[in-house]
């Protein structure tokens, strides 16, 4: 078989196992996560942005509400978008010279680490890596060609991760310091260069100018996410991770350490390096959290296998090819139970000591817990739906119902779990702020409450309704909702949408 023709047969079986591998990494014990469901509802409200994210996500998000929304379609979507970044990786070694051992060690590599879990849910972070990745291949390819249209498509492929993620623009930053600093400099005296900058510019421009219409949303989620979530990092963690999840790759990242120093072959793409170098000081500074740096992986995975590849090429050490790859495959079989959800809640807390030293019980809030953050956020959505279905049920009159939620991830799950489809859940939250709709009078409230509220008995509700009654509560101890209860507020005594706006607007104003 001619050697072209193999390698396109080996990309094409690490494409098909990238799209399967989701069947096998998800315990059909747990639903979807609760970001996902926010981000699927998004297809319904399309717009130039979100308060959450920019508008990219919610385009994927269309495009698996027309084909059914299924778990399945949902979980194909992205891992397709991860084998983009597998696509885009291999053709990274072949510019870099790369033999077909080299590019199976990077597609191992990527299997193997922290960017094949980011890639098993819906949110914006697989096409967040997806992104980063295409801007270092053009970038690559227009160093070693000097040809300007690969500053274009550079442009294009950091314009379309800004409106997927901001976080790019940590990769921008790392980008002009690393070219400034190296032989690449010459770019900045390219009038091509500053085309595309203005490429860039004006497609992000219709995100930028619905910032600008609502107040810049971005910078009150920042703040909310530094408060909320990042306060709570400490920066010798956020490193120590970038060990743990790549702790499988290091023979490959340490070889791509060397390779820009050592490997002559090299001396053009040193600016790699220090772009990683500029990028890692920047989220470890502003306490960002582990994968937010995921982006900048795929690239040196790709420059180590590269390295390692000329390395083992001759001689004994040609019988050494194995053991990377197999180094990297057996620390993904150890950490799986850890890493991924394979394992159900009553096995993991079996095991609860050895999660436990692993860091992986450790949740936003600094403290440990019965199951690690994600996995509990996939456990308890379809009884929450099922209890607020039985409460809708009950009520003859549907068209002036609102079904109100503590947060956006209940809103999301109950809009996907419902059995009836235009149920419309809504949340003083997230995006669902700017979808809550009060033309219509409000007569019942079905109403969902987290366990950490202080009035069970909703002595603020009862002197406004007929009757309230409490439905039932999530029973299921090993969800992070366990405890949430659904009330169901019937036939309101006063004008309740004057006072739901009321709330909706001092919401928004404190946001």
């Amino acid at each position: 078989m001619q050697k072209p023709i193999l390698e396109t047969y080996v990309l094409a079986a690490f494409v098909v196992l990238k799209l399967l591998l989701h069947c096998i990494l998800v315990n059909p014990v747990y639903e979807l996560h609760r970001d996902e469901f926010l981000h699927l509802d998004q297809a319904g409200h399309l717009a130039l942005g979100f308060q959450s994210v920019p508008p990219v996500t919610s385009m994927f998000a269309w495009i698996i509400k027309l084909s059914g929304s299924s778990t399945f379609m949902i979980r194909t979507t992205t891992a397709a978008i991860g084998a983009g970044t597998l696509v885009f990786s291999w053709f990274i070694v072949k510019e870099l010279k790369g033999d077909l051992y080299a590019k199976i060690l990077c597609m191992t590599a990527l299997f193997c680490c922290a960017i094949a879990r980011l890639d098993l849910l819906f949110q914006p972070n697989a096409f967040d890596i997806f992104s980063w990745t295409m801007t270092y291949y053009f970038l690559l390819r227009y160093v070693n060609t000097n040809r300007p249209g690969f500053l274009y498509y550079t442009a294009a492929a950091i314009a379309f991760g800004f409106l997927n993620k901001y976080g790019i623009a940590f990769l921008v930053l790392g980008l002009v310091a690393a070219l400034g600093i190296s032989r690449q400099r010459y770019i900045y005296r390219q009038k091509h260069f500053y085309m595309a900058v203005v490429l860039a510019f004006v497609l992000v421009l219709p995100n930028l100018i619905w910032q600008y219409q609502h107040q810049f949303p971005v910078i009150w989620h920042m703040k909310e996410l530094s408060r909320t979530q990042l306060e709570n990092i400490n920066r010798f963690d956020f490193l120590r991770e970038q060990l743990l999840y790549y702790i499988g790759d290091l023979p490959v990242l340490l070889a791509a350490g060397l390779a820009f120093f050592l490997y002559k072959p090299f001396k053009n793409a040193r600016w790699i390096g220090w772009s990683y170098l500029v990028a890692i000081a920047l989220f470890t500074w502003f306490k960002g959290k582990a994968y937010y740096a995921a982006g900048l992986y795929p690239v040196l995975l790709a420059c180590g296998s590269v390295y390692i590849a000329a390395i083992l090429k001759d001689g004994f050490l040609r019988y050494l090819k194995i053991i990377p790859p197999a180094a990297a495959i057996g620390m993904f079989v150890v950490v799986l139970p850890f890493a991924y959800p394979v394992l159900e809640p009553a096995e993991i807390t079996k095991r609860h000591e050895k999660f436990e030293k692993t860091g992986m019980l450790r949740w936003e809030d600094g403290m440990n817990h019965h199951l690690p953050q994600d996995f509990a956020d996939m456990l308890g959505w379809k009884e929450l739906a099922g209890i607020v279905d039985e409460a809708y049920a009950k009520l003859p009159d549907k068209e002036n119902v609102m079904v109100l939620c503590d947060n956006y991830g209940q809103a999301g799950a109950i809009n996907y779990y419902s059995r009836f489809k235009h149920i419309n859940a809504v949340a003083f939250s997230a995006d669902y702020m700017t979808w809550m709709k009060l033309e219509r009078p409000v007569k019942h409230v079905v109403l969902v409450v987290d366990t950490g509220d202080d009035d069970p008995d909703r002595k603020e509700e009862r002197p406004l309704f007929e009757r309230v009654d409490q439905i039932g509560y999530i029973h299921n101890k090993m969800a992070r909702e366990y405890g949430t209860k659904v009330y169901l507020l019937e036939n309101a005594k006063a004008d309740i949408n004057k006072r739901l706006k009321s709330e909706l607007k001092e919401k928004q104003h404190d946001d």
